[in-house]
C-alpha cells in the first residue's frame, strides 16, 4: 500500500472541509485505491481551531519551512486564500520537492506562470481543480476527459454568491440591497462582497477556464468585466415577462476571427438549461466541435464540495505518474499571436423611459437603425408622469454599436433615456 503524507496551509472553511474528508474516509481510501493518505502537517493561525479538529499539536507547524524540511510530507495543500503568504509557501513547497494542490483561484490566475516554471524545474506536481467551480469536475473533465475535442465556447454560472442574489431577486421581486444582507447573514456572501459582486472571482475563473480550454494564455485582464451592483428588480421584472432569467454570466469564445472573453449579467432565455441554475449553485456549459454540448453541474463553493476537489487531486497525484502542465506556453500575457475580440456581438435588451408624445417612438427607431441594430420584439407599459416605459430586444449586433446608440439618446435626451442595457444569451 502506498503511503501519502498530506499537509494543509490554512485549516479554514476549505481547508478544514479537506481534512474532514481525508480523515473520514482514510479506510475508504486505503480499501479502494490502495492509498494510506495522513495530514502529516498543518499551518494555522488559529492553534485552538487545529487542536478542535483532533489535529495533533506536534503536526502544527510554526512555519513553512518545518513543512518544507518533513520528509513524511509528500503533497502540500494550500488554501488560505490571497496572494501572500500563499504564494511564497507554494513556491517553497515546490522547491522542496512537494507537490502541490491549491484551492486559491486569485493566486493560480495571476502567477500560474511562475508557479508552474518552479514545479516543472523541481519535477513536482501543480493541481488546482478546487480553484474553479467548487465540487464540479470542470478542470478534470477538460484536461482528461474532452481533450480529444476542440472547445469553441463555454458560459457558466461560476460564482455562487451573485447566484443567490440574483435568484432571491428573482424570485422575491427584492432589492439587490436587501438580498446581499440577507445573504451576509446567512454566509454566502462577505462582509466585503466586492470580489463576488463585481465579478472579479469569476473573471479569475474564467481565465483558468479559457486559457486550459483554448490551449493559450487568457490573461485575467483581457477580460471584459460588469458586476451586478447595478441590477435593477425592474429589469428582472421585464426580463420574466419576455421569457428570460438573469444570471451573472462568464463567456468564452474561440473562433476564427479571435477569442472573446467577458464576465456580466445577461438574461438567459427560460429554456436554456443554465436558466434553472439556481441559489448556490453553479454550472458550466461547454461545446465541442465532437461532443458537442455537455453541462457540468453542482455546488460550486463550500467545506465539503471544494474539499472533495481537492482530495481528488491529492488522490489524481499520488495515483499518476508523471505531471501534467499546461498544453500552452503558460507566461503572463497571452500570446503575440493571440486576437481578442472586445467589439463582440450579442442580442440586448434595454430599458428606455420614452416622452408620452406624438412622433417619439419613430424617433427612436430612426436611431436604432443608424447604428444598423434590427429590434425583435417590444414591451411597453403604462404611461406616468408623462413618460412610457419601453422595453426593446434587439437582433444580434455589434456592442460597440450598442454603446454609441445609448451615447446618442442619452446625450440628447430629446426623446428618451435609456436607463439599462442588458446583454442577451438565447
Amino acid at each position: 500500500m502506498k503511503k501519502i503524507g498530506v499537509a494543509i496551509l490554512g485549516l479554514g472553511v476549505v481547508g478544514g472541509g479537506a481534512y474532514k474528508i481525508l480523515t473520514e474516509h482514510r479506510e475508504f481510501y486505503k480499501k479502494n485505491h490502495n492509498l494510506d493518505i495522513s495530514v502529516e502537517g498543518v499551518i494555522e493561525r488559529n492553534r485552538e481551531r487545529a487542536l478542535s479538529l483532533g489535529i495533533e499539536e506536534s503536526k502544527i507547524a510554526s512555519n513553512i519551512a518545518e513543512i518544507c524540511s518533513n520528509s513524511e510530507i509528500d503533497i502540500v495543500v494550500e488554501t488560505l486564500g490571497g496572494i501572500e503568504p500563499a504564494k511564497s509557501y507554494v513556491l517553497a513547497s515546490l522547491n522542496s520537492g512537494k507537490s502541490v494542490v491549491t484551492s486559491n483561484k486569485e493566486l493560480y490566475c495571476k502567477y500560474s506562470h511562475e508557479l508552474e516554471a518552479v514545479a516543472k524545474k523541481n519535477g513536482c506536481g501543480l493541481y488546482f481543480e478546487a480553484t474553479c467551480v467548487g465540487g464540479v469536475p470542470v478542470i478534470r473533465t477538460l484536461l482528461d476527459s474532452l481533450q480529444g475535442n476542440k472547445i469553441s465556447s463555454l458560459t457558466g454560472i461560476i460564482n455562487g454568491t451573485t447566484n443567490y442574489i440574483l435568484t432571491k431577486m428573482t424570485d422575491c421581486g427584492a432589492s439587490y440591497e436587501d438580498v446581499l444582507k440577507e445573504a451576509q447573514k446567512l454566509g454566502y456572501a462577505e462582509a466585503n462582497p466586492t470580489s463576488d459582486v463585481e465579478g472579479f472571482d469569476a473573471v479569475y475563473k474564467l481565465s483558468i477556464l479559457s486559457s486550459i480550454s483554448f490551449h493559450t494564455k487568457i490573461p485575467y485582464t483581457e477580460i471584459y468585466r460588469e458586476g451586478i451592483t447595478g441590477v435593477d428588480p425592474a429589469d428582472i421584472r421585464c426580463g420574466k415577462q419576455l421569457g428570460y432569467v438573469m444570471k451573472l454570466l462568464a463567456i468564452g469564445k474561440s473562433g476564427e476571427n479571435g477569442i472573446e472573453v467577458r464576465v456580466h449579467p445577461a438574461f438567459v432565455k427560460s429554456s436554456h438549461p443554465l436558466a434553472s441554475v439556481n441559489d448556490s449553485y453553479n454550472a458550466v456549459y461547454l461545446t465541442g466541435d465532437g461532443v458537442e454540448d455537455v453541462m457540468l453541474y453542482g455546488r460550486g463553493a463550500g467545506a465539503l464540495p471544494t474539499g472533495s476537489a481537492i482530495v481528488a487531486d491529492i488522490i489524481y497525484c499520488a495515483t499518476h505518474q508523471g505531471d501534467n502542465y499546461s498544453t500552452f506556453k503558460n507566461t503572463e500575457k497571452a500570446a503575440p499571436n493571440t486576437k481578442f475580440i472586445k467589439n463582440f456581438e450579442s442580442q440586448y435588451y434595454l430599458r428606455l423611459s420614452v416622452k408620452d408624445k406624438t412622433g417619439t417612438l419613430s424617433k427612436i427607431m430612426s436611431q436604432f437603425s443608424k447604428h444598423g441594430i434590427g429590434i425583435s420584439e417590444v414591451m411597453q407599459e403604462k404611461a406616468a408622469d408623462g413618460k412610457v416605459p419601453l422595453m426593446l430586444l434587439t437582433h444580434t449586433t455589434f456592442e460597440n454599436e450598442v454603446k454609441k446608440l445609448v451615447e446618442e439618446i442619452n446625450a440628447s435626451k430629446e426623446a428618451a433615456e435609456v436607463l439599462s442595457v442588458i446583454r442577451v444569451v438565447s
